[in-house]
């Protein structure tokens, strides 16, 4: 697979968790344009405060709340909103299933590289 190929796959993989409300969480990883995006709706002063930044990082990975599409946020008072429509049980779901998925490493990025590498 080429490397743009690998990039516009990894952009449309949706990952999905359950909160503790039973609320079905529909998300992506956020790519490097979404994070250039979440930097912009912040401003410039949240754009520099990381536990602000990370939260509202859980929310804008956010595609649908219980199948209904959650658009993308492109302004603090939006974010904000969002943030609270998750709750803490929305954005402790989203966190753990981030977290989970990232530390497992896919194995063909993995054969033959020492880690810390790049493929």
């Amino acid at each position: 697979m080429t490397p743009s190929k690998t990039i516009i796959q990894a952009s449309v993989e949706t990952l999905s968790a359950v909160d503790k409300q039973g609320r079905k969480l529909l998300l992506r990883r956020l790519t490097a344009l979404d994070t250039l995006r979440l930097f912009k709706a912040a401003g410039p002063v949240l754009a520099q405060n990381g536990p602000w930044l990370s939260m509202a990082g859980l929310a804008f990975s956010v595609l649908e709340i219980d199948g209904v599409p959650v658009p993308s946020p492109t302004t603090e008072p939006q974010i904000e909103s969002l943030i609270e429509r998750l709750g803490d049980d929305g954005l402790a779901a989203i966190a753990t299933l981030l977290n989970e998925d990232a530390s497992v490493p896919d194995a063909k990025e993995q054969v033959g590289n020492s880690r810390g590498t790049l493929s």
